[in-house]
């Protein structure tokens, strides 16, 4: 009896992990809104990621990239809404991470036929920074090194040419 007790409750919260993983909502990744832009299309979804590029002002709205990490979708948000973004990912920076919330499009009419989400909520998640990546000492010994034994070819390259002549 208590075997059968131990086993219950073995199984009981082992399904209770399991099932517990799966109770919160997925944010679809570009990949996701890309290849099933039909399923998605005109429906409110989430989606996350980092700003890059730059802030494109179109009167009281604006335009901004959103990367996943696979690819940049283009959002249409308020321009009110853009208060919080400080940092836009480039070379030099790491863009802020934000959700937004909002209507996917899988072909907008009001933008030209393009898919982009059109944001009705946006959450900063974290804070983009500046990102100072120093120059490897041995990738630069390896370049110098490069460069020399090119000269050195293109010399000899020169002076076999110029004695055929």
């Amino acid at each position: 009896m208590k075997v059968k007790r131990f086993i219950f409750l073995v199984i009981l919260c082992l399904g209770m992990i399991i099932s517990r993983s799966n109770c919160y909502a997925q944010v679809p990744t570009s990949l996701d809104l890309i290849n099933n832009a039909k399923q998605y299309d005109g429906k409110t979804i989430s989606y996350k990621g980092e700003v890059i590029g730059e802030v494109m002002i179109r009167g009281d709205h604006a335009w901004l990239h959103v990367n996943d990490g696979y690819v940049a979708i283009g959002v249409w948000v308020r321009k009110a809404d853009l208060k919080d973004i400080i940092y836009l990912g480039c070379y030099r920076t790491k863009g802020d991470i934000i959700e937004v919330s909002g209507i996917f499009n899988r072909s907008c009419l009001e933008h030209g036929g393009d898919l982009d989400i059109h944001v009705q909520e946006v959450k900063k998640i974290l804070s983009g920074e500046p990102s100072f990546k120093q120059l490897s000492m041995k990738k630069f010994y390896i370049g110098l090194f490069l460069t020399f034994v090119l000269l050195f070819l293109y010399s000899i390259n020169k002076f076999f040419w110029n004695k055929r002549k």
